[in-house]
């Protein structure tokens, strides 16, 4: 059995203010000027990792007058995880498997 694990969705999350937002939203709904209060970052950069986000069907928007609020979509991650518990739980009952050397 060959577990597969997202590495579109790894490279997504790997880059740091990726990450930040996407802690950030996992605690609450924010909208695209509390992210920017929150990471520091210029309003143009973070926008463009929201849409990287959004394309990735990491986050979904809630339009709300002139503000975007922005919201984490916690399948996603959990799907992650999954996968990723899955590979722990194959190199577990794996563990004794040795490929002897020719």
């Amino acid at each position: 059995m060959m577990t597969s694990v997202d590495t579109d969705l790894i490279r997504v999350l790997a880059d740091p203010l990726r990450l930040r937002i996407v802690t950030l939203l996992a605690r609450e709904t924010l909208c695209t000027t509390h992210l920017v209060e929150e990471t520091g970052a210029r309003q143009t950069n973070l926008s463009n990792h929201l849409r990287v986000l959004r394309e990735a069907g990491v986050v979904e928007t809630e339009p709300c007058g002139r503000y975007t609020y922005y919201k984490l979509r916690p399948d996603v991650i959990a799907q992650l995880a999954g996968q990723f518990a899955d590979l722990a739980e194959q190199a577990r009952t794996a563990a004794d498997n040795k490929r002897a050397c020719p």
